[in-house]
């Protein structure tokens, strides 16, 4: 008995070590990709300027197309006038660490939020820590209203609806991956995280953004396709919602083997008029980008960012899904040794962290959260 219950115990630890070792490979993959793509889509976010036609466009002078990297440095005045100001940190070859931006101080905020108050935290207490964490001109659309609303001495859910026209927005969404990511394979538990820090800002469409990428982050840790992932997301959101149906939308298309192209084509038709920073039609470029990558870092990131509109914060969250469902192992090292293990912030106290201590610091979350699927994450 003493000899069966020896073998068990070691074969046990042996799993749970296994477990470990792949949770921190997964989530260290979120991250990276999350920095990844967000610097690769940096250089052209703007949506209204930088189109799908003109990206490539740009890759074509480039001799960057198929585009298998960080975007190239621009070849004539003319396009580097139109490319963000940043563009010299984030472009091929210039590259020492992260640039700073929102897409990547929310992870951050939302690492902080849970070591803080726990899984157990309220929508209060995520506004609370705005403004002692986040300076105010870091903040955009519906965050800066919302900011703006709790320094007013506004409470939630009024923070996110009084003179905010930006309540649909991206904005929420790209807060979602620390909920995923510390709820691996329980992307209903996910979801509810997402929604109890999104409401402090959104509501409606926006709200259900940020519940449909904790969930696809958090399936994309058990799922065994990307397609899967994506439907285990659809089933936290309304099915009536125009998220969840633009969501539908792409995928039917894509079903159809129709091309990428013409994919976005169909659905920026069927979206026009929701504007270039809108949830909506930013998640059909997501999910296109995602479906039609095939699970594929590299050209995930590059379909994504190639669809246009908010490209920073669209390649961030398909960078975040590629990473988890490829882990950091398998990321290509054009992505991540230019980021050199490092991250800026204007989150108060975590500039120049290690990339790798806020991954380290995410899996213990996720091991001491209860609830989550561990234990069925694929060796």
């Amino acid at each position: 008995m003493g000899k069966l219950q020896s073998e068990f115990t070691d074969r046990a630890l042996g799993e749970d070590v296994l477990a470990d070792r792949i949770l921190a490979d997964r989530v260290l993959g979120g991250w990276l990709g999350r920095i990844a793509g967000n610097m690769l889509g940096k250089p052209v976010e703007r949506g209204d300027l930088w189109t799908r036609e003109r990206i490539d466009g740009y890759l074509r002078r480039s001799g960057a197309l198929p585009l298998t990297d960080y975007l190239p440095e621009p070849v004539d005045e003319t396009d580097a006038l139109a490319l963000r100001p940043e563009w010299r940190q984030c472009v091929r070859g210039r590259i020492h660490g992260s640039c700073r931006d929102d897409d990547v101080d929310y992870a951050i905020l939302g690492l902080d939020l849970l070591e803080t108050h726990g899984f157990g935290f309220s929508t209060e207490e995520v506004g609370e820590l705005w403004l002692l964490r986040l300076p105010y001109l870091q903040t955009f659309t519906a965050e800066r209203a919302a900011y703006r609303n709790l320094a007013n001495g506004l409470k939630p859910p009024l923070t996110a609806t009084y003179d905010n026209p930006y309540q649909e927005w991206i904005g929420a969404l790209i807060r979602a991956d620390i909920f995923g990511w510390t709820c691996p394979g329980d992307p209903h538990r996910a979801a509810g995280l997402a929604r109890r820090d999104a409401v402090l800002s959104h509501a409606g469409n926006g709200v259900y953004g940020a519940m449909w990428a904790a969930a696809l982050i958090s399936a994309a840790f058990t799922a065994p396709t990307v397609r899967q992932a994506v439907e285990a997301a659809l089933a936290v959101v309304p099915a009536s919602c125009r998220l969840a149906r633009t969501v539908r939308r792409v995928v039917s298309l894509h079903e159809t083997r129709l091309s990428w192209e013409d994919t976005l084509t169909t659905v920026s038709v069927e979206t026009a008029g929701l504007g270039w920073i809108h949830v909506v039609p930013n998640v059909a470029v997501l999910t296109a980008g995602l479906l039609y990558g095939g699970g594929d870092f590299t050209r995930t990131l590059a379909l994504t960012v190639r669809g246009g509109l908010d490209t920073d914060s669209n390649g961030a969250t398909a960078g975040s899904v590629a990473g988890v469902l490829t882990g950091a192992a398998a990321v290509p090292d054009r992505w991540k040794d230019p980021l050199e293990d490092t991250v800026r912030s204007a989150v108060f106290g975590f500039d120049g962290a290690r990339i790798s201590d806020l991954a380290a610091r995410t899996v213990r979350l996720a091991r001491t959260g209860s609830g989550s699927g561990l234990d069925t994450l694929p060796g």
